[in-house]
């Protein structure tokens, strides 16, 4: 015996109440709001990147340049030396990306890995270093890199970016709990002592969240304008950030320049960010569940 059976696919219908309509809505309209904040400044600067000053003074911020001119921005390139500025910028990064990679995974190792009397302390002191201002500390800290013989260098930058912080170590935290502590075990039996456990085992397993925390310290390196401008104030050290400043000056201000070279500094951010971005987020996200 044969039954016929007929299957109705119905597409399920949600109604929804006025104050859901209501909290959609507000939802809708907030994120809205942070577009519009976000986006029109950078339009703007983009705009005015090709205009000229007559152009700046005399037509609405958010309408197109009616021709573009590239005019400003071979004065950003030839008289603003940005390339000066781009190479001191990625020494910058990428010797204080290494370092603080180092150091903030041995930190987090050490921490994570061994038990003693002022471990407590260390991880509190880490953590008032978080919520504490930085202004707090500012005399004291440059009166250290002076001491040192590091101010005006591209070093005193360098040693400040090299720092470990509460986050850094966190993420680590919880990468290091997926690795068992037998392998540790094994290699100590084998005859290796801690820094080879931690350098060809623990270190190599955390290749995740030190390309996302390294992608991280790159753009805040890269963005970061106070410590550069404190720091290293000679024309020779200046950065891509720092170099805004030149073209902010009264001596050489003008809205044109100063939008071609924003343009200009904002492209690396971008571009590492458009790039890397499942990275960053796929290295929080799997950092930050534990099981």
């Amino acid at each position: 015996m044969k039954a016929n059976m007929e299957i109705n696919h119905r597409t399920p219908t949600i109604k929804l109440n006025s104050s859901t309509w209501l909290s959609l809505a507000a939802r809708y309209i907030v994120l809205i709001a942070i577009c519009v904040i976000v986006i029109v400044p950078l339009l703007i600067a983009i705009f005015s990147s090709f205009k000229t000053t007559i152009q700046i003074g005399g037509e609405f911020s958010l309408k197109p340049p009616s021709q573009l001119n590239f005019d400003n921005y071979k004065i950003v390139f030839t008289q603003g030396k940005i390339f000066t500025g781009f190479m001191n910028s990625m020494i910058l990064v990428v010797v204080s990306v290494v370092v603080n990679a180092l150091l903030s995974a041995m930190t987090a190792y050490c921490l994570n890995r061994f038990d003693f009397k002022l471990k407590k302390v260390v991880l509190g002191l880490f953590v008032v270093g978080m919520i504490m201002p930085a202004m707090i500390t500012e005399i004291s800290r440059f009166s250290v890199i002076k001491n040192l013989g590091l101010y005006n260098s591209i070093w005193a930058p360098i040693v400040i970016y090299a720092a470990a912080n509460l986050m850094q170590l966190y993420i680590y935290f919880q990468f290091m709990e997926k690795i068992p502590r037998s392998l540790d075990e094994s290699a100590l039996i084998d005859g290796g002592n801690y820094f080879t456990v931690f350098w060809k085992i623990v270190f190599p397993l955390m290749a995740p969240a030190t390309a996302t925390l390294g992608i991280i310290k790159a753009v805040d390196v890269i963005n970061d304008m106070y410590v550069p401008y404190l720091y290293m104030p000679s024309e020779k050290l200046r950065t891509l950030t720092t170099t805004l400043m030149y073209f902010s000056s009264s001596k050489f201000g003008a809205w044109e320049y100063l939008s071609a070279a924003i343009v200009v500094v904002m492209l690396p951010t971008l571009l590492i960010y458009l790039i890397f971005q499942k990275y960053i987020f796929a290295g929080i996200v799997a950092g930050a569940v534990k099981e």
